[in-house]
């Protein structure tokens, strides 16, 4: 596993060189993500004083139903605060979604919201959109305990789940979360914790995209309450989290193509993967629509199982600003619960 966290920490810390070099620059709203400080907090944001096109540290009581009944989300996310983002176009009357991101293993929330730029996007589409920082471990590098695979180096016992249930609760203690409508973003451990998320918490999701993530190999290890939305986007030459699959000193992971495969069976989809004839440009370094859309048939009623790769993409694609943003939104945005 310190292997696989050397990788990420390596490949990681080109980030800000990948969306420098991407076709459109990151949007102005996501420049201004506040700033990481030792401490985990936000530093231009104060509890319970967000209003439209702010951020909220996201301390304060919550009264929301949650799968994780009795758990305390305020003291929870008062000890491990989030950023949230109120739409410019956010209005109190009306049932809003919410998008969770959950970043890269060494990175930390505004970081990660700076490559992927779904501020913008939040604006744009009217959702509410919050990120926090994972733990930080023994080398100092953030985490999120998500499989065994990735990424709790030093089997630190701390619960992502329930810190995912604190923050939608609290977010929806504040504003008018729309139930049906919660989703969640995360990159490589952020895609890693989606996978977990969508297992333990299937009754709050919606829909996930994972990008360069990937499920428990033991399918065994993953039993949704009901069927959840899934995209995995990966590119078949990360050399990170490999697409076949890999292992690490703490576990195993399978390919992409086995983690939607074990999504297809979970959602009760009766057809196989294949090719939908839809591709995508999500890598700018890449000719023309490298990424190939390829979905399961026979799932239920408004539930799709897909597997976006993207042909010659690393561990992090160049994505552009608000083209990745705006795929990712495009998917999660026509999937919600019943």
């Amino acid at each position: 596993m310190r292997a696989l966290g050397g990788l990420l920490v390596a490949g990681l810390a080109l980030l800000a060189t990948v969306v420098a070099c991407s076709s459109s620059s990151a949007p102005s709203s996501a420049a201004k993500a506040p700033a990481y400080d030792a401490g985990g907090t936000t530093s231009d944001a104060s509890p319970d004083s967000a209003g439209p096109g702010n951020v909220d540290s996201g301390s304060g009581p919550a009264d929301a139903a949650s799968d994780g009944p009795g758990i305390d989300a305020g003291g929870i996310v008062a000890s491990r605060p989030y950023t949230l983002h109120v739409p410019s176009g956010y209005d109190a009357t009306k049932p809003t979604p919410l998008v969770v991101m959950f970043h890269g293993y060494s990175v930390d929330g505004p970081s990660e919201e700076v490559y992927m730029g779904l501020t913008a996007a939040s604006d744009a589409s009217t959702f509410l959109y919050a990120y926090g920082n994972g733990t930080v471990d023994k080398t100092g590098y953030r985490f999120w305990n998500a499989t065994n695979a990735c990424c709790d180096l030093d089997s630190i016992p701390v619960d992502d789940v329930t810190y995912f249930d604190a923050i939608v609760d609290d977010v929806s203690s504040k504003y008018n979360v729309d139930r049906k409508r919660i989703y969640e973003v995360g990159h490589s451990n952020g895609g890693f914790m989606g996978h977990r998320l969508a297992c333990d918490r299937a009754s709050t999701l919606a829909a996930v995209v994972s990008l360069a993530g990937a499920q428990w190999d033991d399918p065994n290890r993953c039993t949704p309450s009901e069927p959840v939305s899934i995209v995995e986007l990966h590119g078949d030459a990360d050399a990170v989290v490999d697409y076949d699959g890999g292992s690490t000193t703490e576990g195993t992971y399978p390919s992409a193509p086995a983690t939607v495969n074990i999504w297809g069976a979970k959602n009760g989809c009766t057809g196989g993967l294949s090719p939908t004839g839809q591709t995508l440009d999500v890598d700018t370094t890449l000719v023309g629509n490298e990424t190939v859309v390829s979905a399961f048939g026979g799932c239920p009623s408004g539930i799709d199982v897909q597997l976006w790769r993207i042909q010659g993409g690393s561990h992090i694609p160049a994505i552009s600003h608000p083209g990745f943003a705006e795929l990712v939104w495009g998917f999660l945005s026509t999937h919600h619960k019943p």
